[in-house]
């Protein structure tokens, strides 16, 4: 493309750091409770935190759509002015229902968010993926740490009101709705617009055969990937030409079994942690109250943040054979995640509820940095985006069911100690599930490998029956084996 990668990627990290750059976030559960809004922890734990779950589960799947037939940037646009509308009903609107409608404006706002990291892959060359992915990702931690530093810095320094950092969030969020307006508009993308046409079917055979390369662990035939080729003709396709596609690319992708395995981790974790993070300052809040002391919550989250980002940081040199440990990894992680689930609830001191907070954190984006490399080295660029839509999707399900059990008044409504008692058993549940994984991989591999000794041992005791002379090779195969 003629276009430098350089403009778009800098627009997107101008972007990517001011929309994340949010000084209130640490203390909203304090400032929903507070003098300003003055709402009872019921309501904003049973009644008002519920919805973004529901809208986040509900536009998921037609803002994934969107994002693709309207190329990104209205999508971003779109995300841009949500969080405007919900920070500007932070600071001027009052009562549990506005609160609601705030919640379902930041449910648009998260939801956008597949717009934010498939949009530099329409405007760039694959060339340039690795550099301007670690760009985008760094970028936004990075805001998020320098948000909740500067919120806290603010807080306890120079003791400003909590409105205040509602304001500084929606001035944040103003300049990175102007970085969106001068983004270059794609004229491609991953499903609705691709690329050029195919000329003929031998091109679109060399190319189909560049395909399989890069999908060699989710293999598609050659036959119908010259069938997919010849359709792309147009520069559109129709929505149930797209939706028959991802219907069979889902069926390809999840045959995989070390794929199937790290998405059931990913869906089930982000579950559990989704419902950690949203309902953590509620724990905080009921252990130690902002109204009569000072709080911490803005270090917690800025060193939660660094930490969790020097985690994935690392996964990049680690050597480890993922395909043999990767079950017995999911499965001690999701122990370690769990023990610190029950000691931030169990120990009721804040500053022990707050260590393990930042080893709850470290730990999952240590793990979802991992199954988020392993799945990615097992597709196309098209499949990722598939397959990370369907995991957090699953996520959003699971989460919704245990937000509508366990929190939501029209279910058992339970407080928040309760709850963290309910999440904590959840992620014991999970390391079970993989410790079963991890038996029966080891118990059937061993089967394979004794019915596989004992069939070479009977071709040996039938050639030596033949003629001893075959003995040597028949071992040698054995030991290969």
């Amino acid at each position: 493309m003629s276009e430098s990668w350089v403009y778009p990627t800098l627009l997107l990290c101008v972007y990517g750091f001011f929309s994340n750059l949010r000084p209130s976030e640490p203390f909203l559960t304090a400032f929903l409770l507070g003098p300003d809004k003055n709402l009872t922890e019921t309501e904003v734990v049973n009644e008002i935190y519920p919805v973004w779950t529901y809208s986040y589960l509900v536009l998921l799947f037609p803002v994934f759509l969107a994002t693709d037939y309207l190329c990104y940037k209205p999508v971003l646009i779109l995300q841009a002015a949500s969080f405007i509308i919900t920070y500007t009903m932070l600071v001027k609107a009052q009562g549990v229902m506005a609160m609601q409608f705030l919640e379902f404006f930041f449910g648009v706002a998260t939801a956008s968010d597949i717009a934010y990291y498939s949009y530099i892959y329409s405007v760039v060359e694959p060339a340039s993926y690795q550099r301007v992915t670690g760009f985008c990702r760094s970028v936004t931690l990075l805001g998020s740490a320098v948000g909740s530093l500067i919120g806290q810095v603010l807080v306890s320094v120079a003791q400003v009101p909590l409105v205040y950092l509602s304001i500084i969030t929606l001035s944040s969020s103003c300049l990175a709705f102007l970085a969106t307006l001068f983004l270059p508009m794609p004229s491609r993308s991953l499903f609705f617009h691709e690329k050029d046409a195919i000329p003929d079917d031998q091109t679109a055979e060399k190319l189909t055969e560049k395909l399989e390369e890069s999908e060699h662990k989710v293999p598609l035939s050659v036959d119908k990937g010259i069938t997919v080729l010849k359709k792309n003709r147009s520069n559109g396709r129709g929505l149930v030409e797209v939706l028959k596609t991802l219907s069979m690319d889902f069926v390809q992708c999840y045959s995989c079994r070390t794929l199937l395995a790290w998405s059931v981790w990913w869906a089930l974790s982000t579950c559990g942690y989704f419902q950690v993070v949203n309902y953590a300052q509620a724990l905080w809040e009921n252990i130690l109250p902002s109204k009569n002391f000072k709080i911490y919550n803005g270090y917690v989250e800025t060193i939660a943040t660094l930490l969790g980002a020097l985690a994935a940081f690392s996964v990049g040199f680690m050597k480890v054979s993922w395909a043999v440990w990767g079950e017995l990894a999911l499965c001690i992680f999701s122990i370690v995640i769990a023990v610190a689930v029950y000691i931030m609830d169990t120990v009721r001191n804040i500053w022990v509820c707050y260590t393990s907070y930042v080893f709850f954190r470290a730990a999952y984006m240590l793990l979802i940095t991992i199954a988020t490399y392993q799945i990615a080295a097992n597709l196309s660029m098209k499949r990722y985006a598939l397959v990370f839509g369907v995991n957090t999707f699953i996520a959003l399900l699971l989460q919704t069911l245990l937000t509508v059990t366990v929190v939501d008044s029209v279910g058992l409504g339970l407080d928040v100690c309760t709850q963290f008692l309910i999440y904590g058993s959840y992620f014991a549940a999970i390391a079970v599930i993989f410790l079963i994984a991890v038996v029966y991989k080891v118990a059937t591999r061993s089967r394979t490998d004794d019915t596989e000794v004992q069939t070479a041992c009977e071709h040996s005791e039938t050639d030596s029956a033949d003629g001893n002379n075959t003995i040597p090779a028949k071992r040698s195969n054995i030991s290969e084996a």
